[in-house]
């Protein structure tokens, strides 16, 4: 069994001083803890495999293809591999726990 404890995961994510940790690597599914400031922006371009979002604390808001909405601490948002996505207008450090299927760049 593979468990993990939030906690330790965002002192981990804050140790590596990178917006991204991956935790979990198997061939058909990886996720991460994704980090972005109050105020910060999201780096990221479209990925080749779907990823669910799992928003963890904080407030944004989340551009999809051509869609916007508003996200919060219990908000889960959906991205089909290969749309543009983003994260912006970030009032809050946002925590996102991430899920992608299947595991992130195996898709090349």
């Amino acid at each position: 069994m593979q468990a993990y404890e939030l906690t330790q995961l965002i002192s981990r994510q804050k140790d590596s001083n990178k917006l991204y940790l991956e935790f979990l690597k198997l061939p058909d599914l990886s996720m991460g803890l994704y980090v972005l400031p109050a105020g910060g922006t999201d780096p990221q371009s479209p990925h080749t495999e779907d990823e669910i979002y799992y928003v963890v604390s904080g407030r944004a808001q989340i551009k999809v293809a051509d869609e916007d909405r508003a996200v919060q601490a219990g908000s889960i948002v959906y991205v089909a591999k290969n749309v543009e996505h983003r994260f912006h207008s970030i009032e809050e450090e946002l925590k996102v726990i991430v899920f992608f299927a299947p595991a992130e760049y195996s898709n090349k």
